[in-house]
């Protein structure tokens, strides 16, 4: 099986360096290309088309969440993670919303590569840090926005009170309280949900509630 192709972008040198010996020394993964800014990010993926994007996200020239923006509207499947020093919940949720495949901090290096494999195995990869975060940024954005339409995607009203709890942050016995459920059947809902919305876990779930 040939290796995935992955491609580093970074302003810092160093950390580029560092990052693709590591990428480099795990089994099944190789660096085709590295960069310093987004404008470079954005080139080297047309010119290159890797299986995946490792990227920072603030940068000169043009910021990782900008570039993310212009590759996804160009490449709809591109794999895109971030990799940062910073847990701003602005640029959290932002990442959220174009729909990139995880955002995990640099202090957290060790689980790269474990990470990289998950993202290629189609799973939302997320820092401990972040992980945190989620339900209050989840619950925010319920409160700010309307919600998608529901009924467009054969979803019931059941369902889509599972999928806001779910959002929110709260367990299936927490959401089985509050809905007056037993445990199996939220589980029950939570399995009809993914199958009809196409998404693999609860994370996603979360994910595609606050993108729409």
């Amino acid at each position: 099986m040939e290796d995935k192709r992955i491609l580093l972008i970074d302003d810092d040198e160093l950390i580029t360096m560092s990052l693709e010996m590591i990428i480099n020394a795990e089994e099944g993964f190789t660096v085709i290309g590295k960069g310093n800014s987004g404008r470079e990010g954005v080139k080297l993926y047309d010119e290159l088309q890797p299986d995946l994007l490792l990227m920072d996200i603030r940068m000169a020239d043009m910021n990782g969440l900008e570039a993310a923006e212009e590759i996804l509207s160009k490449h709809k499947d591109a794999i895109i993670l971030f990799l940062t020093t910073f847990s701003d919940d602005e640029y959290i949720v932002k990442a959220l919303k174009l729909g990139v495949r995880g955002y995990l901090l640099k202090q957290d290096y060790k689980s790269l590569p474990a990470a990289l494999h998950a993202a290629m195995d189609g799973q939302s990869v997320f820092g401990g840090a972040i992980v945190d975060k989620l339900p209050a940024l989840m619950n925010s954005a319920t409160e700010e926005e309307a919600g998608f339409d529901y009924q467009s995607k054969d979803i019931s009203e059941k369902e889509y009170e599972v999928i806001q709890l779910v959002a929110e942050g709260f367990s299936n016995k927490e959401i089985a309280q509050k809905l007056f459920l037993s445990e199996g059947t939220v589980r029950n809902y939570l399995s009809t949900i993914l199958e009809k919305l196409e998404l693999r876990d609860r994370t996603q779930l979360a994910i595609f509630y606050l993108k729409n």
